[in-house]
């Protein structure tokens, strides 16, 4: 069998580039190439890295690796979970890796997990590939659905607790999930005081496309604010969040359940109530832009 090539990765090193981070690049040493396929709707590549684990990267760009994935999936999870007083019924839009459901169903109050992803080709790599992320699908609270999440959605009305739209870049399948409508859709599928997250993009390199984001979400939700996280891997080496709620009334910086300390310490590497309270604490570039 020959050996597997990719047009991303020459002389051992990986390099992510994109006209969404212009005049900056992304590179990883490469052990070996584990997979790689065209699938329905994008290119699908996997490969083990020298120092990062394995790596997952759709259309060109890296959606996660083995070493520093948990900080976006604690994240863009336990932000909104604790943010609700008790989240019984959970949607995930995106997220094939199986990340963001993993971390859901740690909340005991869970009666059903349910994600939904457009290609069929992310969930079965990763159960191959990402063992570790992928163990969400197997918990018995969690469903799985191959499908596009905007339709998905226009057949639910009050259903969900909680969504998390943990969705790539609003380039090719996932640019939907970047629109005013969207979010409308979103709003309707929700209980009474439901809450949201949404990757949301780098500050230091999509700040428009953030005022934009918030701007639309805030016209949609009373509640609206945009926090962040820390990742090597990803451009910039942060990601934020979109976090938006039904209830008008509901501070969605400060968690409205914690765990322990020590529970913490046992169900997350990353996230920790202080953490929640400080993602939405902005620079003032960015708080200044958010708030105008």
């Amino acid at each position: 069998m020959s050996e597997i090539t990719h047009p991303t990765i020459q002389d051992g090193w990986f390099a992510e580039k994109s006209n969404m981070w212009p005049g900056q690049a992304m590179s990883l040493k490469v052990n070996q190439i584990l997979h790689h396929e065209k699938s329905k709707y994008q290119d699908v590549l996997v490969f083990e890295s020298s120092d990062y684990g394995n790596v997952l990267v759709l259309d060109n760009v890296i959606q996660c690796t083995e070493r520093d994935e948990f900080s976006y999936q604690e994240m863009i999870t336990h932000l909104a979970m604790n943010s609700h007083p008790n989240p019984e019924k959970v949607l995930v839009i995106g997220g094939g890796d199986g990340g963001v459901l993993r971390e859901v169903v740690k909340h005991a109050s869970v009666k059903e997990a349910i994600l939904c992803d457009i290609d069929e080709a992310v969930p079965r790599v990763s159960e191959t590939h990402l063992p570790g992320m992928s163990i969400g699908f197997k918990h018995p609270n969690a469903k799985k659905y191959i499908g596009d999440g905007f339709e998905f959605l226009k057949a639910k009305q009050n259903e969900f607790d909680v969504i998390i739209t943990d969705s790539s870049d609003p380039e090719g399948p996932a640019e939907s999930l970047f629109k005013k409508s969207y979010f409308e859709l979103l709003s309707g599928a929700l209980r009474e005081g439901g809450v949201i997250t949404t990757q949301a993009e780098s500050q230091w390199l999509h700040l428009p496309l953030i005022v934009d984001l918030k701007k639309d979400c805030s016209e949609v939700f009373p509640v609206a604010e945009y926090a962040f996280t820390t990742i090597p891997t990803y451009p910039s080496g942060q990601i934020g969040f979109m976090v938006c709620c039904k209830d008008p009334n509901r501070n969605v910086r400060e968690p409205v359940r914690t765990w322990s300390r020590e529970e913490e310490d046992k169900l997350c590497r990353y996230y920790n109530q202080d953490v929640h309270r400080a993602s939405f604490v902005l620079p003032n570039f960015a708080r200044k832009a958010l708030n105008a």
